[in-house]
Parts: C-alpha cells; structure tokens; sequence
C-alpha cells in the first residue's frame, strides 16, 4: 500500500470514528419516562401503559417510553417541579397542580364545578380548555398532551358514624392531597383537611392518625382503602381530570410527526383509563357494599352551599377571572 492510498484510508477511518458519536446519538430513540402516583392496578396506570405500547408502534424505533406507578420515580407533588427543571419528561398533572402557580386557574378545581364527566371532557375540548392549556404553557413551561378522568371523589371513613349535611363531619382528620386549593375543599366539606401523600394514607387509616380519606372509588379500591375503613359518603364534591403532560422544552424538541404519534398514543389511553373507570365507577358501590361498608347519599346541595362559601370566605373565589365560572357551568 502506498503512502497516499494509506493516508485516504486513515483519514476515512478518522473522519467515520469522529461522527460515529452523533450518528449513534441521533439514533437514540427520545427516552420520555412518566411519573405517577396512581396505584399500579388502578385505571390511569393501565392508561400510561397503553400510551407506552401505543407510541412505540405508531413511532417504531423513535420513543423508549418508561412508565413509573405508586410513586415509584418521584414522589407526589414532586413531579411539577422536577418537569420544570428538566429532570424528568412526562407526568399525570392535576388542576391542583397548576393552581399552586397560576392562582386565578383554581377555578378549575373547584368542588361541584363539573356536572360530571362528559361536562368536564366538553369543556376541555372547548375554547376554554383551550385556553387553559395556552396559559399553562405559556407560564409553567407545560405541555399538555391529554385530558384524563381521574373519577369522581367521595369521602369514606373509618368510622359509622352517619352523615347528612356538612355539620356531621366536623372533627374529622380527612387527608386531602397537598395545596391551598384541596385545604379550602376540606373545610368546605367540614372536616379538619390534612395534606398526605396518598401512599402514606393507608398506614395512617390503619392507626388512627387520619379517620378517614377522599378519593373516587376506583381509587379507593386499588389502594385497599376498604380494608381499614367503613363508611362511604356520597359527596361527589368533585369531578375531576388529570392531564397527561410533558415538559415544553422536551415536547419542542420533538418533530411534528413524532408530536402527532404522542397526541394520538395520549387519546388512545385516555379513551382506555376514562372508559374502564366510568364502567366500574357504575358498578362498584356493590364492591363496597359486599366488603361491608356503609354506602350513605347526604344533602348534596349542603355541602354545595358550605363549599361555595368557604371559596367566598378564604378569597379564593375573588381570583377567579369574572365569569369564567358561569361560562364553564354554562357549558353543554
């Protein structure tokens, strides 16, 4: 071999072990790991997995979806912050969630807001959920992908005790999850609200340190609620979705096909986690009835009024953008 063809062929084998770096890099599929609090047997799970399996056909090779339950990768209410910081990619956000940076969006979690869950679906496929999402952008630097029904909360304690009107709960420890929002609900229901992360709540059901919990009922039973408790109480105080959602700077590093295929993977796991839970939200009251809890329906329109006036009374519905309330309830 001559000096020339030698020096071609280093120089060929160099340049190929130079770029063999950014080749294999851009070859990496996008890694996008999504964070839970939901029980691992619970709906919003199996619709996280069905997002993995779903994303990874439409998009082969392009996405390594890992999906974390139970708290598993970052505890509850820590995953806000750490998507923000760009230390992890995906999560299951609540309107809670956003109300803790944009105050005036409270609204949105307020108790007896939604009729019920095509209400709350219509509205978020409207101009105004529309809107919610633009801001939530805009401020928070999220991305949501998909509105999820988390289910409809109820109260269940560990006691028998009857309830009827808010009066009957008074004294009651009740864990609600973290933030102003969920504290103003409680004391609206009447009870004494005590911020907990749901997978510390049986623990605490099962000594005493809370007499009782709210959640919907498919919840309830994927966590074993109704192993330590007793009593359900009809409250429905709240309808509410969850929003699969990605840090912004991750979804804008994504090309509009592979935007496409997330979309579409989100609405399919919507579909399969807002479905099996409407199904068993149907059904499940005889679940409880049949482990021996105390099914009770109270005095609704009480707990509306005691709910509307502890918005009123903590300056919580003076946030609220005028009208938008009415626009939303308004929605059909």
């Amino acid at each position: 071999m001559d000096k020339r063809t030698f020096t071609k062929i280093a120089g060929a084998l160099g340049l190929a072990a130079a770029l063999a770096p950014a080749l294999a890099l851009a070859a990496d599929p996008i890694k996008l790991r999504v964070s839970s609090a939901a029980a691992d047997t619970d709906w919003l799970s199996g619709g996280l997995r069905v997002f993995k399996e779903q994303l990874e056909k439409l998009a082969p090779g392009k996405f390594a979806v890992e999906v974390y339950t139970g708290s598993s990768l970052f505890r509850q209410g820590t995953e806000v912050p750490a998507l923000q910081r760009g230390n992890l990619e995906m999560s299951t956000m609540t309107t809670f969630e956003v109300e803790q940076q944009i105050p005036e969006f409270s609204v949105f979690s307020s108790g007896y807001l939604f009729r019920d869950y095509a209400h709350a679906r219509k509205v978020f496929d409207s101009d105004i959920g529309k809107a919610y999402f633009a801001e939530v952008a805009r401020k928070m630097e999220l991305q949501i992908i998909e509105p999820m029904y988390l289910g409809t909360r109820q109260v269940n304690l560990r006691d028998g005790r009857a309830v009827k009107t808010p009066a009957d709960l008074s004294g009651i420890k009740l864990r609600v999850p973290g933030g102003l929002g969920w504290v103003a609900l409680g004391k609206g229901l009447g009870v004494t609200p005590t911020p907990m992360a749901v997978s510390e709540v049986y623990l605490a059901l099962k000594t005493g340190a809370i007499d009782g919990q709210e959640n919907p009922l498919p919840i309830t039973k994927a966590n074993n609620f109704q192993e330590v408790t007793k009593t359900i109480v009809l409250t429905s105080h709240l309808v509410q979705p969850v929003f699969l959602t990605m840090a912004k700077k991750k979804w804008d590093q994504i090309d509009a096909a592979g935007q496409q295929a997330v979309r579409q993977a989100a609405r399919l796991a919507a579909d399969y986690n807002d479905q099996g839970r409407i199904k068993e939200e149907a059904e499940i009251v005889d679940f409880f009835k049949i482990k021996g809890l105390t099914i009770q329906t109270p005095d609704l329109a009480a707990f509306r009024a005691s709910v509307d006036k502890e918005y009123a009374q903590a300056g919580i519905a003076a946030k609220w953008p005028k009208g938008l309330k009415e626009k939303i309830e308004a929605v059909r």
